[in-house]
């Protein structure tokens, strides 16, 4: 097995990947072909077949694990996987676990971490919200725990849900502590369940695609109705408070172009926005960097709109 991130400009390699994706299209002068991603629990990886009707290339659909024959070369700055044969390989060839991109930390024991800091929370209402899913609801556990927390950008790996929730309550944890007008649970609360709606949001690894109600809904609105759920099963619980919980969900992403329906109106729910970005974009910026061979400048991102490149000191 060459696993994605070994892999070096100049080598032919004949390897089994996932076929992550799968895109025809034409060259400038009419010639078809196809523009494929290889993913393994590493990484991805650009792949062309320049010749898709020739012998060597046989009948595959995106989403089967593939033998590949290539010469693995270096454009604008990246690698790419110049492909001259494939075929489907036989489920005995390969493990699936090892296309699988997941978390190099542990997963309990974020999850632990996670319920340390649930467990801080004092109002009881609020309490009640966590115990809901973070503690009494099995199948979101499970689903929760091994799940990632985007189609790709950022956390885009088994556990990436739970990395990413972590550390958004450590900044949140933060924020509490230097600024005293944040009420610390109605915070640790809304941090903890801000994104849950993407446990139904996006399908589970390997597919990691948008549900249907992914699709029609998003996860923010997942995610409300998620909680209205919780709180509709603990009594008496107060109006004012549960649309106080809901609003920190609701305008987490800070703007309306950036999907939340409201932006945020209360201290918490600002917090709340800046953590989930500042992670987001933190992590961005290490899948970036991650693995790149050149110190030098890697090119214009248009997520941070500006060209980026390595301090002189990593």
């Amino acid at each position: 097995m060459r696993y994605i991130n070994t892999l070096r400009e100049g080598e032919i390699i004949r390897n089994i990947y996932l076929c992550r994706g799968k895109r025809s299209a034409e060259t400038r002068n009419g010639k078809p072909y196809d523009n494929l991603i290889l993913q393994d629990k590493t990484g991805t990886l650009d792949g062309k077949v320049w010749d898709p009707n020739s012998n060597g290339i046989a009948d595959y659909e995106e989403m089967d694990f593939i033998e590949v024959y290539g010469e693995v070369i270096r454009y604008n700055n990246a690698l790419q996987l110049n492909i001259r044969q494939i075929r489907k390989a036989y489920e005995n060839e390969y493990v699936p676990a090892d296309y699988m991109p997941t978390t190099e930390k542990s997963t309990d024991g974020m999850y632990r971490e996670l319920l340390d800091y649930g467990r801080q929370v004092k109002n009881p209402y609020l309490r009640q919200v966590i115990e809901y899913y973070f503690e009494k609801d099995e199948e979101f556990i499970s689903v929760f725990k091994s799940h990632s927390a985007a189609k790709s950008v950022h956390h885009s790996f088994a556990g990436g849900l739970l990395e990413h929730t972590l550390s958004v309550v450590k900044f949140c944890e933060y924020m509490a502590g230097a600024y005293p007008i944040l009420n610390r649970d109605l915070l640790y609360t809304a941090a903890m369940c801000h994104d849950i709606g993407k446990t139904r949001e996006l399908s589970s690894l390997p597919e990691n695609d948008y549900t249907d109600d992914g699709q029609l809904l998003g996860h923010i609105v997942i995610g409300v109705e998620m909680v209205s759920d919780a709180v509709r099963a603990i009594p008496g619980f107060p109006e004012k408070l549960a649309a106080e919980l809901k609003h920190c969900i609701i305008a987490h992403h800070g703007e309306l172009e950036y999907g939340s329906p409201k932006k945020p109106a209360l201290a918490e729910a600002l917090a709340l926005n800046f953590a989930d970005c500042a992670d987001a974009k933190m992590q961005t910026l290490t899948e970036i960097f991650k693995d790149k061979q050149s110190q030098g400048w890697l090119g214009y991102n248009r997520l941070f709109e500006t060209n980026l490149r390595k301090t002189s000191l990593s």
